[in-house]
């Protein structure tokens, strides 16, 4: 029809159902309301619902009219001019539901198309699902480790730090180092001298302690500020106080509770070798010897029976971590600070070297072990347990360092008492009573532990026994004798390396200015003596060399050699024989003199042996003026003793430690992530500071744990983006489909485009479509993926061991998924719907 205003719908219910047909006439009856409907039907009912005027023909001729001409013809000539020129007329449209309505009916009309093509769809979906949920339970997995990790090695800031990092490149670029010359011999390669100087060059960082300790209790003040307080499950400090814990066997004898100690006692009786030096990590000087300590302190902490628990926050004795890892077999977590545990393996067993320690095997038992480990025969195996009530009725006593020596009146010097049987007897009756509450063994499902000992104590035991010790009067003498070992009696080496003969002097004149007692000066002063002068030595040394010729040189050496050494006679007269004049003087010349020096040494303690002690202290005060720095730096060579320890050393051993100054600092975070929190803390503290004053460490855990992320994380992405390509497939085929379901329905977009449906609500309708599908897919991908991860999951607890190892889809992804699965089927529905709304009606009513 020519008439913009008129629409000629031919036969638009005949193809179609009656509930269909209703719709469409609801769609005509509110688009008549601006336009002149013409339809033609065969359906009665529909034209007397809907109708306003109605013309019955038969075989062409009107044989009825609802309206005459002249008054349907008036109607609509009036509605039409008072609609207002100006006004526009709106556009007959499709809502959205309704679109999404005859899309949804028409996907239901073919569900078995529907229902392949949702799940081939969902193919991608659920391959990206998949390995996202493993990768999910991985990573869950490994955070769960990292944290747990955490507790076993959290970050630990030493006093002294070696920067092992630039020690290793050193190493490297000395193995990798490229040398210029021909390559037609074999020349040499530097190496010990690399090595030693790259040794020697380490950089080796002192860490301030005391003043991090006070930062970090600083941080901790305010609970709701600090952005440290939330990251840590705990701070422990560490000491150098050995907890010395002694305990009767079944003997009755007094032993040591220390698996290193006994260890090292057993080896060096059954093997011969002495592992004191090795396993005691203050042995060693030097880079060397710092290296073997670590190497050694590690190997000792290994075999370590006795370990602190890890303080909670806010004061509790023992962290939240800690009790999440362990379960309370029996009895109860510690309350006081004389409270212990015992820890147990996850087999409820505990080694034959711990267990002797605890005083629960005998020495015989130990020696029947030891003697079948080194003989290579076979031990008897027999089944030993102990209940529960006899484990905590053990007792064990703590001996404070400053208590095992005791003040000795004759030499005013103080004695370990632990040299006796009866001094240790006495220390272990008054010892420190530790009481065994409870019985812990690992969870099963953690799957690190934090503790290594077998009996756990608290921070509060470390803090009694340094309080107790700093009131010890040997801890006291030694702090207010700064310069003498107050259990040798001998002075400290202040001064190491070579001394000028100034500097000797000064140290010589300051030791006997030290010396308080009658018989200390008394014996300094017979060995001053003792030492002949240069002139005498040599006139003597001179007079028994000039009437002896090479003969008498040779007999008088045989025999000398003979009587220290025990070699064969003719072997020494051979050897004596075969040295040149020089050689021989030189050697017999030594020899005298040294016989000289016993001779004059031996008249003067005889001469000096019934002068009193007084006497001879007066005597040493006398002379001191007239000594020269030429015979003190000599005085100092010969005469003094120096202690083999230290101040520093000396206040250890007697248990003396300041509470503000650990030797290091461990802290535990409350997850990995916040692990970063902490290193910004440290960050913060070293803002500002000089390079000496930072505090340096090494996360050797978070790297390397940190790596494996980043391994998995990338693994994980690139397997995503192979599966991604099966999703896109899935889409375009989605579309095919789409464009398939378009050249089907072509008499549909006919008879809706004839009706009044615009381009745009033809392509809506298709596009809703291919939301649903897209919907559907992603839905089902999800629902599938959840399914069959019951099955991966018992695989994967199977195959790895691991119960906790699930893969798992979070909820937020698989929305993601669905969104993403909607997003990729809009688009390849673009051409399809673009292709349907672009139909020619006219040319679509007339496809069969």
């Amino acid at each position: 029809v020519n008439d913009p205003d008129i629409i000629l719908a031919d036969e638009p219910t005949g193809a179609l159902d009656t509930e269909t047909s209703v719709q469409v006439m609801e769609i005509l009856k509110n688009i008549s309301k601006e336009k002149l409907i013409i339809m033609v039907t065969h359906n009665p009912d529909l034209a007397e619902k809907y109708s306003t005027r109605i013309i019955r023909m038969l075989d062409g001729v009107i044989t009825d009219d609802s309206m005459p001409v002249s008054e349907s013809t008036n109607r609509f000539e009036k509605n039409k001019a008072a609609t207002p020129a100006s006004k526009k007329a709106k556009k007959p449209s499709m809502s959205l539901s309704t679109a999404f309505m005859l899309s949804f009916k028409n996907l239901f009309s073919k569900k078995g198309r529907t229902i392949l093509t949702s799940f081939a769809g969902s193919i991608g979906i659920i391959g990206i699902a998949l390995i996202f949920a493993v990768s999910q339970g991985m990573t869950t997995y490994i955070n769960v480790v990292q944290e747990e990790a955490l507790s076993s090695y959290p970050i630990t800031i030493e006093d002294q730090t070696v920067d092992m990092a630039s020690l290793m490149t050193a190493f490297m670029e000395a193995a990798s180092g490229k040398s210029e010359h021909e390559m037609d011999a074999v020349y040499k390669k530097s190496a010990i001298y690399d090595m030693i100087n790259a040794l020697n060059n380490m950089d080796m960082q002192e860490n301030d302690l005391k003043a991090f300790k006070a930062y970090l209790e600083e941080q901790l003040t305010d609970k709701e500020t600090s952005t440290l307080y939330p990251a840590i499950s705990g701070i422990q400090y560490s000491y150098d106080l050995p907890l010395m814990v002694y305990t009767k066997n079944v003997d009755g004898t007094i032993i040591a509770s220390d698996t290193t100690e006994l260890m090292t006692s057993l080896i060096g009786e059954y093997m011969g070798m002495d592992m004191s030096a090795m396993l005691n990590p203050n042995q060693g000087s030097g880079f060397m010897g710092n290296m073997m300590s670590s190497s050694m302190s590690m190997s000792s902490n290994m075999m370590k029976l006795w370990q602190e628990m890890l303080p909670g926050k806010d004061g509790a004795l023992i962290s939240d971590v800690l009790q999440k890892q362990y379960d309370m077999v029996y009895g109860s977590w510690p309350n006081s600070y004389d409270e212990i545990v015992l820890v147990l393996d996850e087999n409820n067993e505990l080694d034959d070297m711990t267990l002797y320690a605890m005083g629960l095997l005998s020495e015989e038992e130990i020696d029947k072990i030891m003697s079948a480990a080194v003989d290579g025969t076979t031990l008897e195996k027999n089944e030993m347990k102990w209940s529960y009530e006899e484990i905590c009725q053990l007792q064990y006593k703590v001996i404070l360092n400053s208590d095992c020596y005791s003040y000795d009146e004759a030499t005013g010097l103080y004695k370990d008492l632990r040299e006796t049987d009866a001094g240790l007897r006495l220390l272990y009756n008054n010892g420190l009573d530790l009481k065994v509450t409870g019985i812990i063994r690992p969870n099963e499902e953690a799957t690190a532990s934090m503790l290594s000992g077998s009996i756990a104590y608290t921070s509060a035991l470390t803090k009694y026994i340094i309080t107790e010790s700093q009131k010890s009067p040997a801890i006291q003498a030694q702090r207010d004798n700064p310069t003498k070992d107050m259990i040798t009696g001998l002075p400290f080496p202040e001064n190491t390396g070579n001394l000028s003969v100034e500097q000797k002097a000064a140290e010589f004149r300051a030791y006997l200015n030290a010396l308080t007692s009658d018989n200390e000066k008394a014996a300094v002063y017979v060995q001053i003596m003792c030492i002949p002068n240069d002139t005498f030595l040599e006139q003597s040394v001179a007079q028994v060399l000039s009437g002896m010729t090479r003969a008498d040189m040779e007999k008088t050496l045989a025999e000398a050699l003979i009587s220290q050494m025990g070699v064969d006679d003719d072997k020494i007269s051979d050897y004596v024989s075969s040295m040149s004049d020089e050689e021989l003087t030189e050697i017999f010349k030594e020899m005298v003199t040294e016989q000289v020096k016993a001779e004059y040494a031996k008249q003067v303690k005889e001469k000096m042996e019934g002068m009193p002690p007084a006497q001879l202290s007066g005597a040493l005060n006398m002379a001191l003026a007239s000594y020269t720095d030429e015979q003190c730096a000599k005085y100092y060579d010969e005469i003094m003793e120096f202690s083999d320890s230290s101040l520093e050393n000396n206040l250890l051993e007697l248990g003396y430690v300041d509470l503000e100054e650990p030797s290091s600092i461990s802290i535990f975070a409350s997850s990995f992530a916040n692990k970063d929190i902490i290193e910004d803390v440290i960050a913060q503290y070293n803002e500002g500071k000089d390079e000496l004053e930072k505090i340096k460490y090494t996360d050797y855990i978070g790297i390397m744990l940190s790596s494996i992320t980043t391994i998995i994380n990338a693994i994980t992405y690139v397997l995503i983006a192979f599966v991604a390509i099966s999703l896109v497939v899935s889409s375009i085929m989605i579309g095919v489909i789409t464009l398939i379901s378009v050249q089907e329905r072509t008499k549909e977009i006919g008879i809706l485009r004839a009706i009044g449906a615009s381009k745009k609500n033809v392509s809506s309708m298709f596009t809703a479509e291919t939301v649903m599908i897209g919907f559907s897919s992603g839905l089902l991908g999800v629902v599938v993926t959840y399914l069959l991860c019951i099955p991966i999951n018992a695989v994967i607890n199977h195959l790895t061991g691991i119960p906790n190892l699930d893969a798992i889809l979070p909820l937020d992804f698989a929305v993601i998924l669905i969104a993403i699965s909607v997003a990729l089927t809009l688009v390849s529905g673009i051409i399809p719907a673009r292709s349907a709304a672009k139909k020619d009606p006219v040319v679509a009513l007339r496809t069969e």
